[in-house]
């Protein structure tokens, strides 16, 4: 899921993002990176239809 990260990893990056950041802010940048991370698959997603709504139209003016 997360790539070569083990357990032992991810726990090591929570603990260390706790003691900089504290447990009050923890939550905000957790959120935060998800809305940010939902936007640019959204985004993704928007471009790859319009690309191909255009190489469709492209394509049908051809023929």
């Amino acid at each position: 899921m997360f790539g070569r990260l083990g357990g032992t990893e991810l726990f090591i990056i929570l603990v260390v993002g706790f003691l900089i950041f504290g447990s009050k802010k923890l939550p905000e940048i957790g959120k935060t990176f998800g809305d940010t991370i939902r936007e640019f698959k959204k985004s993704s997603k928007d471009d790859v239809k319009e690309f191909v709504k255009k190489e469709e139209s492209k394509n049908a003016n051809e023929n």
